[in-house]
């Protein structure tokens, strides 16, 4: 069985300056790898929107009134 080093060697590696240090332009910037267009866009709104809060408010009322009405119908 013979032992293989997963590293490569640094005197044949291509783009490597002496000492095993990367010149410059070798290696693109970190910051190259992401676009434009991440993380959270900055015209974001906070809370619900008016249409579902008073979409919810109808039910809420509609099922209070049912409610209403038939504990009075109940109570007759």
């Amino acid at each position: 069985m013979s032992i293989h080093n997963p590293d490569p060697d640094p005197r044949r590696t291509t783009g490597l300056g002496p000492g095993g240090g990367v010149p410059p332009g070798e290696t693109p910037a970190g910051e190259g790898s992401t676009g434009g267009e991440t993380g959270p866009r900055n015209d974001q709104t906070r809370g619900w929107a008016k249409g579902p809060v008073i979409i919810l408010g109808i039910i809420v009322v509609i099922f209070a009134a049912f409610f209403i009405a038939y504990a009075v119908m109940v109570a007759l």
